[in-house]
């Protein structure tokens, strides 16, 4: 599965699994662009049906509703959804 990387400062394994077609997730991307931090994501919706499966079983680690976004955090914690607050404390140190 291929990620796209988004280039800034290193604030550890940022991985985004997000939708193309949803508001919050590109909320989320955008957020985490504009605080400038490195991470990756993938956009399960774009993917074959045997990568989705593989995202799904992801996600639902960290997240049992399997929604998205869900940023995983250097495969320990999650933020399930678009919270901004809790994302901006997070990586605004």
């Amino acid at each position: 599965m291929e990620y796209t990387v988004v280039e800034g400062e290193d604030r550890g394994d940022l991985v985004l699994y997000a939708l193309s077609t949803c508001r919050w997730c590109a909320m989320t991307k955008e957020l985490l662009q504009s605080l400038k931090v490195k991470f990756r994501y993938v956009y399960a919706d774009l993917l074959s049906p045997e990568e989705i499966e593989e995202v799904i079983r992801e996600v639902e680690r960290f997240n049992p509703a399997g929604s998205f976004p869900t940023l995983v955090i250097n495969g320990k914690d999650a933020i399930v959804g678009y919270k901004e607050e809790e994302i901006r404390r997070v990586f605004s140190r």
